[in-house]
């Protein structure tokens, strides 16, 4: 007992063979780390613990796997629910496609935030604009399907139900090409990617030359 208590106490000091540093040094180390923080503005507090966050040009990532995520169960358990005539588990994805609503109306405000702040060329503009195209179809069929569900208290039978989750695979579908038109942006072209901000913005400069070139062309005829 006598001989764990001096290790202890030689753990506290930072002289055990076990560990140079001890808890003496981390201790040291942390306060060392706390005071430097009360040097930093909040901004910068906020990027020494999230520094992912604090990099993005945009919030826009941060919602876009929600409504996915969200949406997507709301098909699958909605579609089981229906085949397997289980009330309880319609009901639950109820739920999701209500939320699933919310956080899709908060990943379509962020993205059109996003596409004025963003710099991308000519081709990688097309594809944002299918991109927001195709947001907004989910978006507007997941409010449809939503207030259809409130407006029928969640009772879906026959023909009607049909439709119904025709249309909520149909959203589903979109999603996808949704998700992957955001991917190809992300992952072909760098767009909000810090490392290819440079050539991001040659490519807008250009894009906004050749649009103005074109237009001067239009005049001259």
């Amino acid at each position: 007992m006598l001989e764990m208590i001096n290790e202890v106490i030689l753990e506290v000091h930072g002289a055990s063979g076990h560990d140079s540093g001890g808890i003496a040094t981390s201790v040291e180390q942390l306060l060392v780390f706390l005071a430097s923080l009360t040097e930093k503005t909040p901004a910068e507090i906020f990027a020494v613990f999230m520094p992912g966050i604090a990099a993005m040009e945009n919030i826009h990532p941060l919602f876009v796997h929600f409504p996915i995520a969200l949406l997507t169960c709301f098909v699958l358990i909605d579609l089981s629910g229906s085949f397997f005539n289980k009330p309880a588990w319609r009901m639950v994805a109820g739920w999701f496609l209500y939320v699933g609503v919310i956080m899709a109306a908060a990943t379509v405000a962020a993205g059109l935030a996003a596409e004025e702040a963003v710099a991308h060329g000519g081709n990688v503009h097309d594809i944002m604009e299918r991109h927001e195209t195709l947001a907004l179809t989910v978006f507007g069929l997941s409010v449809l399907l939503a207030g259809w569900r409130l407006v029928a208290r969640g009772q879906l039978h026959g023909g009607a139900n049909i439709v119904y989750l025709s249309l909520a695979v149909l959203m589903n579908i979109v999603l996808i090409f949704t998700a992957d038109m955001g991917g190809l942006m992300v992952y072909k072209y760098g767009v909000s990617v810090e490392a290819a901000r440079s050539l991001n913005q040659s490519l807008l400069q250009e894009h906004n030359q050749g649009s103005h070139d074109h237009a001067d062309s239009g005049h001259t005829h």
